[in-house]
Formats: structure tokens, C-alpha cells, sequence
């Protein structure tokens, strides 16, 4: 009975090893088993994490994650935290901020609906909400954190400790080749325009973060922005004037007027 727990073992880490990550169906196959209970002893036993993304179906090894400085891992469209599930990374990153998250910055960070889980949270009194500026923004319970974090954002600090602009940090190795790639095949122009347009959606520091990903300077990043958001851009012509198919004139059929030649 040993050895096959042993045997057991040793095949579930070589399948994490080869795939990272597994759900639930993937690991009973993997272990051959039909029991829930079964695979959650064995994943106890050998210390695991499941995602904060897709509902927590997908679970890896403590050992795998190679976590950023937020404590966040990304594999693909698959998302995990060291902080655990969703509900406590929220809160997490709540508590840590300078000056709290609404739902959507949240969601720029973490890459997933917050709205939800904000509210449970809210509603459970584990972190505090007051509107500001027309948004509910969600902050720590302990009081003198909180003053503290209501101050900076009322008076419109940009010095979040996890800001917006570092968002390009959390993007996976995957999405941010796609983007290398995609940028490659643009010309000139295009390049400087998008640069301009991704920088914009970052928001604060997006000029410098877009020109360091993608290789080029940031004042050509500044300049794509200013030039699209301040619709300075001449759109080229898609064929050139009279180039093209000719159009198609139907010729009329001219009546003879002359007479036969009896």
C-alpha cells in the first residue's frame, strides 16, 4: 500500500512538473482515482495553490509559481496569488494600497471582476467603502490606515504603491511577446500610434512602461498619444486616387441610321 502511495506521488509531481498547472478531472485521471477526497489529501500533503481566476478550478504546487512583486502568477489566461483565493487577495491589496482601489483599478491588476467580491468583503466588515468623486472606493478596516489612505485619495495622489502604471509587469510572458510580435508588423506610423494608444490606457507612467516593453524611445510614445488622442493624424488613402478596378460603363448601342444597300 506504501509503495503505490510512493508511485502516486512521484507521477502527480512529474505531471505539475510537465504541466504546471491541472484541474480537478485532470488529476483524478492522473492518479486514477474517482475520489475528490483522495486528490485533496495528496495535493495536502504536497502543499498546493488554487487559482483566484476561473473560480479556483485550476490548482499548482507551491514549489511551481514564480510570483511577481505583487505575489501574483500568471500561465496563461490561469491566475494565481501566494495570498490565496480571490477573497483574500482583495483583500489583501486592498489593506497594502496608499490610497484603495476602486473595482475597476482593482480589476486592472488583478485581471478579473472584483465588484462581487468587493462587496462581500464590505458586507462581512473586513474592509471599509466610502464614494468619492462619484465611485465607491474600498479601503483598510484599521482606522488609522484608513485616514490615511482617504487622505491621498482625496487629494489626488498618484502615489498608489500598487499603481495602474505597472500594470505592464503583470502581463504574462505569453501576451507580451503577442504584443512585441504584433507591434513588429505595423509600420511607422501604426508603431507610434499604438504605442501611443496602450500607453494611454495605462494611465500615469504609461509612456515610459509601453517604450521599455516594446524597445523604443519615450518621446515616441508621447508623440503617438498626442497625436491620436489629439486627432492629429492624417489617414492615408487605401488605393490612390484613379487607382483600382476601372469602373464599368455600359455602352449604348448606337441605331444605324444608314440605309441598306439593295
Amino acid at each position: 500500500m506504501r509503495a503505490s502511495k510512493k508511485v502516486d506521488s512521484k507521477g502527480l509531481q512529474k505531471f505539475f512538473k510537465d504541466n504546471k498547472i491541472a484541474t480537478l478531472n485532470d488529476l483524478k485521471r492522473c492518479l486514477n482515482s474517482s475520489s475528490t477526497m483522495t486528490v485533496f489529501r495528496k495535493l495536502k500533503s504536497m502543499g498546493y495553490l488554487s487559482s483566484y481566476s476561473h473560480r479556483g478550478r485550476y490548482y499548482t504546487l507551491l514549489a511551481i509559481p514564480r510570483f511577481n512583486e505583487f505575489g501574483l502568477w500568471f500561465l496563461r489566461s490561469v491566475r494565481f496569488s501566494k495570498y490565496g483565493n480571490l477573497i483574500e487577495t482583495a483583500k489583501t491589496f486592498i489593506d497594502s494600497s496608499n490610497a484603495g482601489f476602486t473595482a475597476h483599478e482593482l480589476e486592472g491588476l488583478l485581471h478579473v471582476e472584483t465588484k462581487h467580491v468587493l462587496l462581500q468583503l464590505f458586507k462581512k466588515q473586513r474592509i471599509h467603502r466610502e464614494k468619492i468623486a462619484g465611485y465607491y472606493v474600498y479601503f483598510s478596516l484599521e482606522p488609522q490606515e484608513r485616514k490615511r489612505q482617504v487622505a491621498l485619495r482625496n487629494a489626488g495622489s498618484r502615489e498608489f504603491e500598487v499603481n495602474l502604471s505597472y500594470q505592464i509587469e503583470l502581463l504574462s510572458d505569453e501576451l507580451k511577446a503577442a504584443i512585441i510580435l504584433f507591434f513588429s508588423l505595423l509600420d511607422e506610423k501604426q508603431r507610434r500610434l499604438y504605442a501611443g494608444l496602450e500607453a494611454y490606457k495605462l494611465g500615469h507612467g504609461g509612456d515610459t512602461q509601453i517604450a521599455g516593453l516594446l524597445g523604443i524611445d519615450v518621446h515616441t510614445v508621447a508623440k503617438g498619444r498626442k497625436d491620436l488622442f489629439g486627432q492629429d493624424v492624417v489617414t492615408d488613402r487605401i488605393r490612390r486616387e484613379g487607382g483600382g478596378r476601372k469602373s464599368v460603363k455600359k455602352k449604348r448601342r448606337r441605331s444605324s441610321t444608314k440605309s441598306s444597300d439593295f
